[in-house]
């Protein structure tokens, strides 16, 4: 897959998650737009090859934001950051407007939680700035019985809807949407048996870290996380979105034989 200047394959690499909010579940993930650039330096020497900026928490109960106070606390970020930084960066938003603004500004990719479903122009303005993008599986209900026959049917009508615009297919990515329209059980079993998005034809990301699905609190989370993390990499998923870069990183490494 190419994201930027960078190609990715042949490996498990690891989306750093940045948070722009006062309220995203996992407190530790939060930064202050004055902290951003050091928060970013810190997460590439940790080995991240991709930075995930988010300025809206969709935590479960979220209260959303517009897309104008979505820009207002991502647009100066992602300008620093791409002034500052050779490293992918990939925005979470489903706004059209926020993407147009974060793309104009040389952002890499839009990691959208609708799938390109929540507004009609967000494939064209991400095709128009020949960016990549991360089509996540979510739904207004959630869902019964049988999960993969309506995960893949979404994520395949959107990624045909983005070519269709198009966006190439070497810049697509596709998420099963993990704690999105989901019970504990039904993420369990899309997180242990991921790899059945491959039929699809497009690399994955897995956004399994710290989620409620997991067990016991949001602190102690981590060791879970990172058996997701090991699975992920044992079935060759292309890319980890974590909170923890350092100790996922290194559980990568370790299945890669790498250290």
């Amino acid at each position: 897959m190419i994201i930027g200047n960078k190609k990715f394959k042949n490996y498990t690499f690891v989306a750093a998650i940045i948070n722009l909010t006062p309220d995203s579940f996992f407190s530790n993930s939060r930064t202050r737009a004055d902290e951003v650039l050091k928060a970013v330096e810190k997460a590439q020497k940790e080995g991240a090859a991709i930075i995930d900026l988010g300025a809206q928490s969709t935590r479960p109960g979220y209260k959303e934001i517009t897309a104008e106070q979505e820009i207002s606390r991502l647009e100066n970020s992602v300008y620093k950051i791409k002034q500052n930084f050779d490293i992918p960066l990939s925005v979470d938003t489903y706004y059209s407007l926020t993407a147009e603004m974060a793309l104009s500004y040389g952002a890499d990719m839009i990691n959208d939680i609708w799938g390109l479903s929540r507004e009609k122009d967000m494939a064209k303005v991400i095709a128009k700035h020949k960016a990549s993008v991360c089509i996540m599986h979510n739904a207004k209900k959630p869902l019964q019985g049988d999960i993969w026959r309506p995960i893949k049917e979404f994520l395949q009508n959107s990624a045909n809807l983005a070519l269709s615009c198009g966006v190439d297919k070497n810049k697509i990515c596709l998420d099963g949407g993990i704690g999105f329209a989901k019970d504990a059980n039904q993420n369990t079993l899309l997180c242990n048996e991921y790899y059945k998005l491959s039929s699809l034809g497009y690399p994955l990301l897995l956004g399994a870290s710290r989620k409620s699905f997991l067990g016991g609190e949001v602190y102690e989370r981590l060791p879970a996380t990172l058996k997701t993390t090991a699975t992920a990499a044992q079935n060759k998923i292309l890319f980890v979105r974590v909170h923890d870069v350092k100790e996922n990183v290194q559980v990568i490494k370790e299945i890669y034989g790498r250290n």
